[in-house]
């Protein structure tokens, strides 16, 4: 990714590989790279395993951001499914799944079974209670069936379980290799048909504010003076990417998304921008990716878009 970037700091960088240069090396010393993923799982350890916790303290946006997946979702299940998947037993593996807040609020109503990977131990623990069979308004055909604590980056899906992989507000916190790496293995995890659904926070540029802070989300970078301040405006004017320092984790733009699809062999299917956050937060984009080349299936009426076009956990 040529783009420049720049740190929760300030700090800004020429390009990705110079950002990921600097914090997980060359591959030389792999104890820096294993510092950046200990680093990052553990800020998460220290956050309260509920849904204001998960979601930095916008607990507030879980509801309006459920909407937003559910008619994405749809929408997918209508063009990639006969009978939108009513006749088949639908799977569904939630990758990043914390305490089980999108499993419970969305994926437990459209799969049958739905399989959990979170590094962090008391989330998934959480997710547990919360996923238990007796809490749940649904029948036992709709259930989480796997708990797995293990990080994306060392974890590989069962081959062919699984129509769906959601991923949410986690692929940021792997490295490019990594998150390259991961979706090669997974995309062995789909069966026939099956896709990725891909929600994530979007480095876009702004401009500085009045009082001097440039808001980029959840980050605010304090601006010294008027010189820094154009500055660094000019540089977000081409923001590639945005670091988080206190959790270890890069919210990259869409145009880095989009040349790391196409780094795993993946095809765009659809993507869609989710609407109703507060004007705060990072932009949030939903892709969904396929290992075959887009293409309308099952009678769908809507047109086929060519292939183009946190803080948040």
């Amino acid at each position: 990714m040529e783009a420049a970037g720049l740190d929760s700091e300030g700090r800004e960088f020429k390009n990705a590989e110079e950002m990921w240069r600097a914090q997980i090396g060359d591959g030389a010393d792999p104890h820096k790279k294993n510092d950046w993923y200990r680093k990052g799982v553990g800020y998460w350890e220290g956050v309260e395993a509920s849904v204001d916790g998960v979601l930095g303290g916008y607990g507030h946006v879980n509801d309006v951001d459920v909407k937003g997946s559910e008619a994405f979702l749809k929408t997918l299940f209508s063009e990639r499914f006969a009978d939108t998947g009513r006749n088949r037993h639908l799977v569904a593996l939630d990758c990043g799944s914390g305490i089980g807040r999108v499993t419970k609020n969305l994926l437990v109503r459209y799969f049958n079974e739905i399989d959990l990977v979170e590094p962090v131990s008391h989330f998934l623990e959480a997710a547990r209670e919360n996923l238990a069979s007796g809490k749940l308004m649904f029948s036992e055909m709709h259930k989480a069936t796997n708990f797995y604590c293990v990080p994306l980056q060392e974890f590989t899906p069962e081959t062919g379980r699984y129509d769906v992989i959601w991923i949410q507000w986690c692929i940021g916190h792997l490295a490019d290799d990594d998150f390259i790496a991961f979706f090669k293995r997974a995309k062995a995890g789909l069966k026939p048909g099956g896709f990725f659904v891909l929600k994530e926070n979007i480095a876009r540029s702004v401009g500085p504010l009045d009082n001097g802070t440039v808001t980029l989300g959840l980050l605010e970078i304090f601006v010294a003076n008027v010189t820094q301040s154009n500055a660094l405006e000019r540089t977000l004017n081409k923001t590639g990417f945005v670091l988080d320092n206190e959790d270890r984790s890069i919210t990259r733009s869409d145009l880095y998304f989009k040349e790391l699809f196409g780094q795993c062999g993946l095809h765009l299917y659809k993507s869609k921008d989710q609407n109703g956050f507060p004007g705060e937060l990072f932009a949030v984009k939903m892709y969904s990716l396929t290992t075959d080349t887009p293409k309308r299936t099952h009678g769908a009426r809507s047109k086929m878009p060519a292939n183009i076009p946190a803080v948040i956990k």
